[in-house]
């Protein structure tokens, strides 16, 4: 593929710790930017090209902060007068001439992307007073001429950031905030937005570098709920099946074959899991995680069905519309046991008191077959809350994918039940997925058009959790 060399380039410079690496990060969506609490953690000029298909949309330069401003301005000053249109000139000559020199190593760094044509943007800690001292460095950016805007970036607690837009106006034509640790989607956009009107020659490829990404950012989310009802549709009709002597299972075998079932309906999860992680390029996140999420006793625990399942009125509601509740009884129990839900529901319907035990959560059958052998097997899934706890689960660790800024280098927490914003499932949407889920606790393939429905609610679901 011929590769375009129109795209916009861009220089991240400020003083050293401001977090111009974070937004480089942030920005090309690449986990792999080097990134520290230490000054000088950057201390060569490197390039991140952000590709999408093999061709590059635009290109960031991370660069080591600026060491000896005043000496650099002093030099430039010194040099015989010139006119503003030669400045960059001056810059050029400084580069060339110091090039072998340790002292200005750093500087030379930074520069010279800017006088090969790179844009400039100019990061602060607005969340510290603005001092006069950063002067220096802006008054030699503006000798390299090329176009720059600045970004004010909220490192701390405090916020003096209209101390620092009255200063920066002086040298910059735009100055915008932008976190990069809590950046989402729509503000590495606006962001684009803004870098777009710094040079005329740069409105066409950044639009058309946002199209590619917004584009692109859609594909992800519809991949992620792909995968999300691929592994729905293999645990909710997953049955294990296992060869069994004589004309019952034993205690032991009935216990062993749940104990399987259930850590292969885990292992479908967490292969979902990892392939969400794949779509939203953060292969090598780290995570905390802990019972109530990813392992075995998490997915079919008390906390998991609490938070990500449904409400008991929900439940009531969705049992009677499946005809699972009805009159004076129940008819359908839900599961129990050391690794099972083990709490009880109660509601009321028609004015009629009932409870709902967990004692059945999938099928156990023993099944006759020739030459006195038979085969003992569990599932499919029974339950008419699990599949809603899967897909609670799924929507919240999917969404925490798809807003976690590249820059972010802490583990993410999954054990932050809280930070879930609830029920993102409503009655209409519990119809369509009933639907579905009524196919597979009958041990029936869905028809397709039941299962694209299926996906279209999901997908819906997943919307409202991103944009909460």
């Amino acid at each position: 593929m011929k590769q375009n060399s129109t795209y916009p380039k861009f220089a991240v410079v400020g003083h050293p710790n401001k977090g111009k690496s974070s937004i480089v990060s942030s920005m090309a969506r690449d986990e792999s930017v080097q990134i520290g609490d230490t000054p000088g953690t950057t201390q060569v000029s490197r390039s991140f090209p952000l590709k999408v298909d093999g061709e590059i949309i635009y290109e960031l330069f991370d660069t080591p902060g600026f060491q000896r401003a005043r000496r650099i301005l002093s030099w430039l000053k010194k040099q015989e007068p010139v006119s503003a249109d030669k400045r960059a000139d001056v810059v050029k000559k400084f580069i060339a001439e110091n090039r072998e020199n340790p002292k200005f190593r750093d500087e030379i760094e930074l520069l010279e992307p800017i006088v090969n044509g790179a844009g400039i943007i100019y990061v602060v800690d607005a969340s510290k007073p603005y001092g006069a001292e950063y002067e220096v460095e802006m008054e030699i950016l503006r000798w390299t001429g090329k176009p720059s805007m600045a970004i004010l970036n909220l490192i701390g607690e405090e916020d003096y950031r209209e101390q620092w837009k009255s200063a920066l106006g002086h040298y910059f034509r735009l100055v915008r905030t932008f976190n990069p640790i809590e950046a989402k989607f729509q503000d590495h956009i606006s962001l684009l937005e803004s870098m777009a009107q710094l040079q005329e020659e740069w409105t066409i490829p950044i639009k058309k570098a946002i199209g590619v990404l917004e584009t692109l950012h859609n594909q992800k989310i519809e991949s992620s709920v792909d995968v999300i009802v691929d592994s729905l549709t293999k645990s909710l009709s997953y049955v294990y099946v296992k060869k069994i002597k004589g004309n019952s299972a034993t205690e032991a075998e009935e216990s062993k074959a749940k104990e399987k079932y259930q850590k292969q309906i885990v292992k479908y999860e967490i292969a979902q899991k990892r392939e969400i992680e794949g779509i939203w390029n953060h292969k090598s996140i780290d995570k905390v995680e802990d019972s109530l999420l990813l392992d075995n006793i998490g997915l079919f625990s008390k906390e998991s069905a609490s938070i990500f399942g449904l409400s008991q009125k929900e439940l009531i509601i969705t049992g009677a519309s499946a005809g699972a509740l009805g009159g004076f009884g129940i008819d359908l129990a839900f599961g129990g046991g050391t690794f099972f839900l083990a709490s009880l529901v109660g509601g009321v319907v028609g004015g009629v008191g009932a409870m709902i035990g967990f004692d059945n959560l999938y099928d156990i059958k023993v099944l006759g077959q020739s030459f006195g052998k038979r085969e003992l097997k569990v599932g499919p899934m029974k339950n008419l809350n699990f599949p809603y706890i899967m897909i609670g689960r799924a929507l919240y660790h999917a969404s925490v994918m798809a807003n976690r800024s590249h820059a972010q280098r802490g583990a993410v927490n999954l054990q932050n039940e809280e930070s879930y914003t609830g029920h993102m499932i409503d009655s209409d949407m519990r119809s369509r997925l009933e639907k579905v889920h009524a196919k597979f606790r009958e041990g029936d393939t869905p028809k397709d058009e039941l299962i694209k429905e299926y996906r279209e609610a999901i997908l819906e679901s997943f919307f409202k959790q991103l944009n909460e």
